[in-house]
């Protein structure tokens, strides 16, 4: 049952209910083994953060800063400010030191919490050049700690620093102005344009989304919910407070590269993802069957369409299978759709929300055949996560991105843009008066940028707005909605769709190099460098047969008529990715306007 109170008290109110149940299972830094800790230790970590931060002067609503991929320290750092009534910043750990030195300014961050030696090295910089910067606290006691550098303490020193009887008192006082008017979080979106800007997010938008979240997201105190995400994203915060508020353990995966090997060892039974997993999941498993003999590929083939039948025809209408169709279920279930779901780790699965970019009704089909019960949404900073969902053992479409949380008004607009009211939108974005302006309408809907439709109450996504292209022949092109049907190939890592301004669709490719590799192998096709094998004209006839044969149900306008297969991948590194993996269009045309221009040649 879901505990409901202002999330500063969640600790320890979890604490009386809960006591020594385990709460987190997780990995100290550089280790491998999977440890555990209760409500009840959880809690007296989370006062002891509390008094520390009192110790050092951490006034009301005052914003502190935590650099860190996920961690159990990063998690103690959340909740302790919260009891001081402080504001934690999450940066994403592999932000970079214009990021780091923008926000620390914009924010007025005087201490920061910093995970390893990568961060701890570029909050050291910032700092030698930021006197707002004062004090940095180390998570992972391995790091190297700069010579002369007498303002970084390790966290386990600092966890101490508040021992001292007086700050037990102070802390008290300082509850005694708990409200749902606090700011908890202010939270950087880097966006795929423009500078940084600070979604704020309060106590009573948390308060509201965990309600309302619950009653369409069952996550219950029997699951086992990993973190994927990185606990800075709004999505896997908004997420796994809704786990923590229910009770649930909550599985700290620090390595999100790790994460099948960590969900192979800790079994989840919940886990919220990006499309991009899932469609690596996709791929993986259909390349896995072309090794099969005719016989196991008809019996993979016959139990994906038995699952497709039970799990997706007849349940997204309400219905129920018959016992014919039952037992058919319970063998496809007993020789094929198991052992996919132990493939990954999940031996028990519950629930698998799923969201931030469009998922291809392949790929969601393909989830929900083999017994996983991907419940797809859309969200977003602004709106602390879920606008709309699927809602567990309701009817559903394949294609819509669900059916609203309750207490959030939606109205579509003009452009068919998607606008938002209710109590977990955000009051907007910090120290950006103008900004705030355009982001709300007269009447105080926020305009989200995305255009969309409602049919028999449920959200279907169409196109971001602002990268809504306009080919020379006047037609208008959603680079999105092409580059989901085209991801699910099991050769396309990352691509980006041209086609504004042109006179057709034309595509940069990032390929799997392992996969292509293999397949000049196979193929008996001779290079030198990967530069040689994606110019390739063998290789690219493949690839050109691949693309149409997704292509097929889009029209001639939409359909990628040329690409071009890259050496090196968008990154962050490059600019070209945000850190949140969405792609900079602007930035990417930038770094290959001689790709493109080659391609649009007669």
């Amino acid at each position: 049952m879901q505990t409901v109170c202002h999330l500063a008290l969640l600790p320890e109110e979890q604490a009386k209910k809960h006591g020594d149940r385990t709460v987190f299972e997780y990995q100290d830094y550089g280790s491998e083994v999977w440890r555990n800790i209760s409500w009840n230790s959880f809690a007296a970590n989370v006062r002891c953060m509390s008094k520390s931060l009192l110790a050092m002067g951490v006034q009301v609503q005052e914003n502190i800063g935590v650099f860190s991929q996920n961690s159990l320290q990063y998690l103690t750092t959340d909740f302790g400010a919260f009891g001081v009534r402080a504001v934690t910043i999450p940066f994403y750990s592999t932000a970079s030191e214009y990021q780091l030195q923008f926000i620390i300014r914009d924010a007025q961050i005087r201490i920061i919490f910093v995970g390893e030696q990568e961060q701890y090295e570029k909050a050291r910089k910032v700092q030698l050049h930021c006197d707002i910067l004062k004090y940095i606290i180390v998570y992972d006691k391995r790091v190297v700690i700069a010579d002369g550098d007498t303002t970084t303490m390790f966290y386990d020193e600092f966890i101490h620093f508040g021992d001292d009887p007086q700050y037990a008192k102070e802390l008290q006082q300082r509850r005694a102005g708990y409200n749902y008017d606090d700011m908890l979080n202010i939270l950087y979106t880097s966006g795929t344009t423009g500078e940084p800007k600070g979604v704020m997010l309060t106590a009573g938008q948390y308060d509201a989304a965990m309600l309302a979240n619950a009653k369409c997201v069952p996550v219950c105190e029997n699951d086992r919910v990993i973190t994927f995400l990185p606990i800075t994203h709004i999505f896997e915060r908004g997420w796994d407070v809704l786990a923590l508020a229910m009770g649930a353990t909550l599985i700290i995966n620090t390595d999100p590269t790790r994460i099948l090997q960590a969900m192979q060892e800790t079994h989840p039974t919940c886990m919220a993802a990006v499309p991009r997993f899932w469609e690596k999941v996709y791929a993986k498993v259909l390349a896995s069957t072309d090794d099969l003999s005719p016989l196991k590929k008809q019996l993979f083939k016959d139990a994906i369409a038995i699952g497709r039948k039970v799990n997706v025809e007849l349940k997204s209408r309400g219905e129920k299978p018959s016992f014919m169709l039952r037992a058919k279920y319970a063998l496809a279930d007993k020789l094929v759709l198991s052992r996919i779901r132990q493939e990954l780790g999940l031996i028990e699965p519950h629930i698998f929300p799923t969201a931030g970019a469009a998922v291809s009704r392949e790929v969601e089909t393909f989830v929900k055949s083999i017994g996983l019960n991907m419940l797809v949404g859309y969200g977003l900073t602004e709106s602390l996560a879920t606008v709309t969902c699927d809602h567990k053992d309701e009817p559903f479409t394949i294609g819509s991105v669900g059916k609203p949380i309750e207490g959030l008004k939606i109205r579509i607009g003009e452009d068919n843009e998607i606008l938002l009211k209710g109590p977990t939108v955000t009051r907007g974005y910090y120290k950006r008066t103008e900004r705030n302006a355009q982001a709300f309408t007269e009447d105080g809907y926020f305009r989200t940028g995305d255009a969309g439709y409602i049919k028999d109450g449920e959200l279907f996504l169409t196109e971001r707005i602002k990268d809504l292209y306009k080919t020379s022949n006047g037609k208008y092109i959603a680079p999105q909605a092409i580059e989901a049907k085209l991801l699910v190939d099991k050769y396309i890592d990352q691509i980006a769709v041209i086609a504004d301004k042109r006179k057709f669709v034309s595509a940069l490719i990032v390929p799997d190099y392992n996969l292509l590799e293999d397949y000049a192998l196979e193929h008996n096709i001779y290079y030198h460098t990967i530069a040689d094998l994606v110019k390739n004209k063998y290789i690219n006839e493949m690839m050109m047969e691949r693309l149409n044969t997704l292509q097929q149900s889009l029209a001639g306008y939409e359909q990628v008529k040329r690409f071009t297969l890259l050496t090196k991948p968008f990154s962050m590194d490059s600019g070209e990715l945000t850190d949140t993996l969405k792609k900079r269009r602007a930035v990417i045309i930038e770094h290959h306007t001689a790709e493109i221009e080659e391609m649009y040649k007669d």
